[in-house]
């Protein structure tokens, strides 16, 4: 059954509701369906609904079904928390998303004072932490439905079960072996998309709540994926990113396996697809046949994200990371030797329990010796719930804050030195937006990721043109049509 273009007015909805999924949700997208009518007749106007999200892409992929969701029902997107139906997608990788999400809760409540009709669900990575939820039972009864990560597919069903309840609807789910394909979509760009190839993680990296959160892994159909990225180039998308906590360990959970080289093999001959990307590489899974996939492909991007964290084997080893600083750069000269110009990117953490300042220099080592393009570098704070956070040897804040200014310094030295050395070059990119800070030029975006501005004409954004990289300016350049 072909479930994008049902019509939810020609569902019976006299009879009990399905048990097999989708088909159950689009039964109480039609039952919420009815009351969004009724309420909009009421009020003489069409209710509306906003989803802000935090966190990572997951949570933005995640945002675009929620969305799919409240608009199939009846609702309409609007730019302002004054909406009906405020979706929370929540980020907990830091303690402050949390307290950040607190905040903006006493801003809602003000609200649904004005507006008692409104409804307010939360959901995402922060809810799957029981203290949480019942923080939020106790102290925010306002707060109309919660859920977790694993059952976002039921956003119809818990309204519907709040508009019958009349009280706050709590449905987190510890875990979950389930993914339900075929559920509506807002797409944030008509011409890129995220795809979600696998669920969870399970490498409980010392640092990280993720694999608490988002529950073990769990891989989707290779068939399942390939028909969705069919659908997406039929709709006029040119790049896709493939999403997962960890891409490299994709099919593990299949019977048969499948690896994610041969998933990216399969993507690559789709016939319409002009760019593929994929995140987040774990480095101690990435594998040959994954390298010589990318080596002979014209469509995916020539840029790797690869977090290494710290350039200490001590201090990896006490991450829980799995491979060493001689492993990692082992890799790295695998990957360069076979695709000398790729991109590379990683993750960094400065300041983790037991850093050193030994520890550290290991650090600027490894960055001066791989020179990356560029890098997302974070001050370690505790998390509660992780073991690092109950760790000896906690480094001092203002220790940490020295190092990080200083690794910053030389990552910005090299990225600079790095982007300068294309000036001049022409090369395609992506038109992607008018640019935000003068909407007199539009932002593209190179194979390699970096962003270009330029002068051009807003028809031409989603597509691949041409342009020269006239000049950097350290991170970005400013280029010109050719």
């Amino acid at each position: 059954m072909d479930f994008k273009d049902i019509d939810l007015d020609k569902i019976d909805l006299s009879g009990k509701e399905p048990l097999k999924e989708p088909e159950r949700q689009y039964y109480f997208m039609a039952k919420c369906r009815e009351w969004v009518k009724a309420e909009s007749e009421k009020s003489g106007r069409p209710l509306t609904f906003i989803t802000q999200t935090f966190g990572c892409q997951m949570n933005a992929k995640d945002s675009e079904k929620l969305a799919g969701i409240l608009e199939k029902i009846g609702f309409i997107e609007t730019d302002t928390e004054e909406a009906d139906f405020v979706v929370y997608n929540t980020c907990t990788v830091r303690e402050n998303a949390n307290t950040r999400v607190y905040g903006r809760l006493g801003y809602l409540n003000n609200l649904k004072k004005k507006n008692p009709n409104m409804m307010i669900a939360l959901c995402g990575c922060m809810m799957q932490e029981a203290a949480v939820v019942e923080k939020i039972r106790k102290s925010y009864r306002f707060v109309d439905i919660i859920f977790g990560t694993h059952n976002i597919f039921k956003l119809a069903e818990l309204i519907h079960s709040r508009l019958i309840s009349g009280g706050m609807i709590i449905d987190v789910w510890k875990d979950t072996d389930q993914i339900v394909e075929d559920l509506p979509s807002e797409r944030k760009f008509r011409f890129k998309a995220g795809v979600n190839i696998m669920y969870g993680c399970n490498n409980h990296c010392s640092f990280c709540i993720v694999p608490y959160v988002r529950g073990r892994e769990r891989s989707r159909n290779q068939e399942d994926i390939i028909r969705e990225i069919r659908e997406l180039v039929a709709d006029g998308v040119a790049e896709i990113m493939l999403l997962g906590q960890n891409v490299n360990s994709y099919g593990k959970t299949l019977d048969p396996p499948v690896s994610f080289a041969n998933l990216l093999k399969e993507i690559d001959e789709i016939e319409g697809l002009k760019r593929i990307r994929f995140m987040t590489s774990h480095p101690k899974d990435l594998s040959d046949s994954l390298i010589e996939v990318m080596k002979n492909s014209k469509k995916i991007c020539s840029h790797l994200h690869l977090p290494i964290q710290s350039g200490s084997s001590k201090i990896l080893k006490i991450m829980n990371r799995n491979y060493s600083k001689e492993d990692y750069l082992a890799l790295v000269d695998k990957i360069r030797a076979a695709m000398p110009d790729i991109s590379l990117t990683t993750d960094l953490i400065v300041g983790f329990p037991g850093e050193t300042e030994e520890d550290f220099l290991e650090t600027l080592e490894v960055v001066k010796k791989v020179r990356y393009d560029s890098a997302y570098t974070f001050l370690y704070s505790k998390r509660s719930g992780t073991p690092a956070a109950n760790m000896d040897k906690q480094v001092e804040e203002s220790v940490a804050k020295i190092r990080f200014n200083r690794l910053l310094k030389v990552i910005q030295e090299i990225s600079s030195e790095l982007t300068g050395k294309r000036e001049g070059e022409i090369q395609e990119i992506l038109v992607e937006e008018i640019n935000e800070q003068n909407n007199s030029l539009l932002t593209g975006r190179l194979s390699n990721n970096i962003l270009v501005h330029f002068k051009g004409t807003p028809d031409m954004i989603g597509s691949i043109i041409n342009v020269k990289l006239k000049e950097c300016k350290g991170f970005y350049y400013l280029g010109e049509l050719v």
